[in-house]
């Protein structure tokens, strides 16, 4: 399993075993589709979007703060060893990638003479360098 799978199946994990009366949300009358707490709840307790959680829920945790995280674990009361996981899966999802360094061009080389036509139309300002 990948580990943007394992965050994904972890968040589901822990969704559902909330209850929305545990959780302290009101209780809507009708059917509830999913056992647990939906991901509007949970965004909604974390305070974040729903879009933002079901990304995160997606596996998709890049650029996720630890404050978003942390927000996200009281929200599902997530137990220190839970949130550790948590935390340790996010930041394995988010460690970047060794890239090979950019070489970056050589700059171009400013004309060795200027006609004096363009020196006097310049004000002083553009003939001074940044």
């Amino acid at each position: 399993m990948s580990t943007p799978d394992e965050v994904s199946s972890f968040l589901v994990s822990r969704r559902a075993r909330i209850s929305p009366e545990q959780a302290g949300v009101p209780a809507y009358t009708g059917h509830r589709r999913v056992p647990g707490l939906r991901r509007e709840e949970v965004a909604f307790l974390a305070g974040v979007s729903t879009d933002y959680y079901a990304k995160l829920e997606r596996g998709n945790t890049r650029g996720a703060s630890r404050e978003v995280l942390a927000a996200i674990a009281r929200a599902l009361q997530l137990d220190e060893i839970e949130r550790d996981h948590l935390f340790n899966l996010v930041e394995v999802t988010t460690t970047p990638r060794r890239r090979t360094p950019r070489q970056t061009p050589a700059p171009a080389s400013a004309p060795a003479h200027r006609p004096s036509s363009t020196r006097s139309r310049c004000p002083r300002s553009c003939r001074t360098p940044a």
